[in-house]
């Protein structure tokens, strides 16, 4: 079930915390609900993953060592659970609002489809799994009665979900070298030269796609304050920049985040300014 990925579904919060909901504790509920059926339904397409995946998964360095692969976990359970956790937080996610309901199906679906037919088509896998970001965004919009939520953060959120999806195939290329092709078919379609040259467009347009919400969107202070978020941005690009380049890290996002101290400082200085502007001044 991947519980240390569960990180990713932090996405949800995004509506809460921009929409100004942090002191509304009817919709912190909502949203901390939508998270917990997010890490349910994520837990199940992991599985799924798994399952699809087994044999090539012996072959990875790494990934050989999860409980399915390694033979510590009975395909069969894992398969039961999977059916289990994806339809307990279907049935949930639709009586906690329609469209998280919806969006969670939408979800499994886009997952199912790129398990056993898209992780295996060229660029079109990378855009795949970012939807399942913006997706994490949405579901946290459903929940809540936004009234000052901006369309940028979806732009931003969809390119820097790309910036990590590109990070991880990155290492996996530099890890795996010349037969990445015989652990991940698809990587045989991917070059260092390609996935740099993509890392770069997707990081632009992520830094682009921030800075202009900090000025242009609605429902901001008009003092323009949130600009000062902008330099805690770009040091966390660079940081990741850092480590994808220089210490070859990025094969799992979620640990870089988990465990680098200086990616983690510079999150919790945006977010505390981030506060600061939208519920102080």
């Amino acid at each position: 079930m991947r519980p240390r990925q569960w990180s990713k579904n932090v996405f949800v919060f995004v509506a809460l915390f921009f929409d100004r909901k942090l002191t509304d504790p009817e919709s912190i509920l909502r949203t901390l609900a939508a998270f917990i059926l997010l890490c349910l339904m994520s837990s199940a397409v992991y599985l799924m993953n798994d399952l699809a995946d087994i044999e090539n998964d012996r072959q990875h360095p790494t990934k050989k060592n999860r409980p399915i692969p390694a033979g510590q976990l009975s395909p069969l359970l894992a398969a039961a659970a999977a059916a289990v956790l994806a339809l307990g937080s279907l049935v949930a996610g639709f009586i906690l609002s329609t469209g998280v309901g919806w969006i969670l199906l939408l979800y499994l679906l886009i997952q199912i489809s790129y398990t056993f037919w898209l992780k295996r088509v060229v660029l079109v896998d990378v855009l795949v799994v970012s939807t399942g970001f913006i997706l994490r965004i949405a579901a946290g919009v459903a929940v809540i009665d936004v009234e000052r939520f901006s369309p940028w953060l979806y732009v931003f959120g969809g390119f820097l979900a790309l910036f990590m999806i590109l990070g991880k195939r990155r290492h996996e290329l530099v890890l795996l070298g010349e037969s990445a092709g015989e652990h991940r078919a698809i990587l045989k379609e991917y070059n260092l030269d390609l996935v740099d040259r993509l890392l770069g467009l997707v990081t632009t347009g992520a830094v682009i796609a921030y800075t202009l919400y900090t000025f242009l969107a609605e429902g901001l202070p008009p003092n323009h304050f949130m600009m000062l978020t902008i330099p805690f941005v770009l040091y966390a690009v660079f940081r990741y920049l850092y480590l994808i380049h220089v210490r070859h890290e990025g094969g799992a996002p979620e640990d870089i985040f988990l465990r680098d101290r200086p990616m983690q400082l510079s999150i919790a200085l945006w977010a505390i300014v981030v506060f600061v502007v939208l519920y102080v001044f």
